[in-house]
């Protein structure tokens, strides 16, 4: 698994003391305000287990991200297919913080690894990125890393009833190519 480094940040291969704080992380209101009910400690280790599966299937997925400094984990990062079900299809990029690592730039600086990870690595043609309509945080990070945004992809997503988890948004960016 490739193991991708910026100036403050490592983007590795899940380890079983990440478990306990990404545990943490899914049972936080405000981290999971954005995505849906809070999860059980074993929800969340399945999804880490998920996640490495789709990882050594695909070369590429969720990566933990921890601060290089201190070897903190802070949270995940990094490109997944679009769910089935969507409106459209390609690789999504994404990320999700502890609180504690909110507002210090790790969301850009993680997603600037992925994106060139996706463009460099994969030659992916376009990634795309997907919030609710109300997660303005994110939506920030997406125009930070040169992400567009074109109302006429918004849409509902067929998974989530009515309420604030249902509208969303999607933002694009593709490859830049020199010729």
């Amino acid at each position: 698994m490739v193991e991708l480094r910026t100036d403050r940040l490592v983007l590795r291969r899940w380890q079983d003391s990440d478990l306990e704080p990404w545990a943490a992380m899914n049972a936080d209101p405000e981290v999971r305000e954005h995505l849906g009910d809070l999860l059980t400690r074993e929800q969340s280790d399945a999804s880490v287990a998920q996640f490495q599966v789709e990882f050594d299937q695909r070369g590429y997925g969720w990566w933990a991200v921890q601060v290089q400094a201190t070897r903190e984990f802070i949270g995940f990062a990094g490109l997944d297919a679009v769910d089935d079900g969507m409106p459209f299809t390609g690789v999504e990029i994404g990320w999700r913080l502890a609180r504690s690592a909110w507002g210090q730039g790790y969301a850009t600086e993680a997603a600037l690894a992925a994106l060139a990870f996706g463009f460099d690595t994969l030659e992916l043609p376009e990634i795309l990125a997907v919030t609710t309509a109300g997660n303005l945080r994110s939506q920030a990070v997406m125009r930070r890393i040169g992400m567009t945004y074109d109302p006429a992809d918004d849409f509902d997503d067929p998974t989530e009833p009515d309420g604030p988890l249902r509208p969303n948004v999607l933002y694009r960016i593709t490859r830049r190519t020199s010729a």
